[in-house]
């Protein structure tokens, strides 16, 4: 049964979409347009929690403020290094390579903006990648999958092969962790199914 209160969403992702259906949460999406530049010395945590609190932010000055706005992103992050969305389908490549046999960090970071309080949660899982062929990474880029993915890859698609092990939320890893998601929403009072 769907939640009998609505969220605003400021995401064009499928994926955080499809994650608020499966918990129950009844939303409007909002397209927002967010500048994703990380600001000289910004730890990677800071950022992604930054963007998330300037979708939502941005989403609230465009919605008609009857109710909360979501907002959400996630990084990749690989020996202090933030692997964002891949330029090109070469730069997948390159990002996948370096991927390759490592242990990287996946931060999803959600914020909930309404006329009383803004709030954020960050989740971070640690996900292991098998040694991957050139091969491979060739076939995978070429299915167009990782072109618009942070870290150039999806958990919940074909790139669920190379991963070895994941400790974490794996709905973080997609791009929307329920268990932060949903606790976020009760502190708004509204409760997810």
């Amino acid at each position: 049964m769907v939640n009998q209160h609505l969220i605003y969403l400021a995401s064009k992702s499928p994926r955080r979409a499809e994650l608020l259906e499966q918990i129950g949460i009844s939303f409007t999406l909002l397209e927002v347009d967010v500048p994703e530049v990380r600001e000289v010395n910004e730890s990677a945590e800071d950022f992604v929690q930054r963007l998330a609190l300037d979708k939502a932010r941005a989403g609230w000055q465009r919605s008609d403020k009857s109710c909360p706005v979501l907002g959400a992103d996630t990084i990749v992050v690989l020996g202090g290094d933030i692997l964002g969305k891949p330029a090109s389908p070469t730069d997948a490549e390159a990002m996948l390579l370096s991927l390759s046999g490592k242990q990287h960090t996946v931060m999803t970071a959600i914020a909930m903006v309404n006329a009383e309080k803004e709030r954020i949660r960050l989740n971070c899982s640690q996900v292991l990648f098998r040694e991957i062929s050139e091969t491979e990474i060739k076939n995978y880029v070429s299915s167009g999958e990782p072109l618009d993915k942070a870290g150039s890859y999806a958990v919940q698609g074909r790139a669920a092969v190379f991963i070895e092990r994941l400790e974490g939320s794996y709905s973080g890893v997609m791009g929307l962790p329920l268990f932060e998601t949903a606790d976020l929403l009760r502190e708004f009072t509204i409760q997810a199914s």
